[in-house]
């Protein structure tokens, strides 16, 4: 089987579409002879003649796009919304997950699906760690994405800006600034200046030297490097 082949088939079996991390764990490119395999699917992926980008980071089968589109709920504005926060949802909890740190998604968004999968089962746990007091621990419970360390203790915060007002997040973390956590605003690139507006408000001068943008373009980059240095043994 040609490489090209063996990165269909893999996407294939998985409902024909694929992030970079997923193929590199997926592909068996131990008989290639490229020293550089993962370059290599990224070449192939970018195959028109079999291969079209959903998102960033998100690959697909032309043979499937029909049926992707309805399995994604790609069909309008409106459902594109949903699927954006839920897949960037879905990239950072993966990420956490390869970092050896435990992942948590508050309940309401537990059977939301990334991509395949519910958010509830990749990540790691069932429910909030009673890190703090109850104040404390309820303000967090409705935060994107949290990654713990293993004393159970907040060590990133992370909150997905898809349309929602920014401030709003802002002011989640602003409450919790007494942890010795990082907190990430991931959001649009074009929504950087209404970040650096809003963090710039004098409500949040205690956090401001804390809290970082991040565009989706990095995450999905950090994502696929993340799972390429896992598949080598060295993350």
């Amino acid at each position: 089987m040609k490489q090209y082949e063996q990165v269909i088939d893999v996407m294939r079996k998985n409902g024909g579409f694929a992030t970079l991390g997923f193929l590199y764990q997926n592909v068996d490119v131990s008989k290639w002879t490229t020293k550089t395999p993962f370059a290599s699917i990224r070449r192939i992926v970018q195959d028109e003649r079999y291969f079209y980008k959903i998102k960033p980071g998100l690959w697909a089968l032309n043979e499937c796009k029909a049926d992707i589109v309805k399995k994604l709920s790609l069909k309008n504005s409106a459902e594109d919304k949903k699927f954006n926060h839920t897949y960037y949802q879905g990239l950072i909890v993966e990420i956490g997950n390869l970092k050896g740190l435990q992942t948590y998604v508050p309940p309401q968004d537990k059977n939301k699906l990334f991509l395949n999968t519910p958010l509830g089962s990749i990540s790691t746990l069932d429910r909030i760690p009673n890190f703090s007091y109850s104040e404390f621990v309820t303000r967090a419970k409705t935060i994107d994405v949290i990654w713990f360390n293993n004393r159970n203790m907040p060590y990133s915060f992370f909150e997905v800006e898809y349309s929602t007002d920014i401030q709003n997040s802002l002011l989640k973390f602003n409450d919790l600034q007494d942890f010795y956590s990082y907190f990430y605003i991931v959001s649009a690139i074009e929504r950087k200046k209404e970040f650096d507006q809003k963090i710039n408000y004098r409500a949040f001068t205690d956090i401001k030297d804390r809290v970082k943008f991040l565009d989706y373009e990095f995450i999905t980059n950090l994502h696929t490097k993340s799972f390429e240095l896992f598949s080598i043994g060295k993350l």
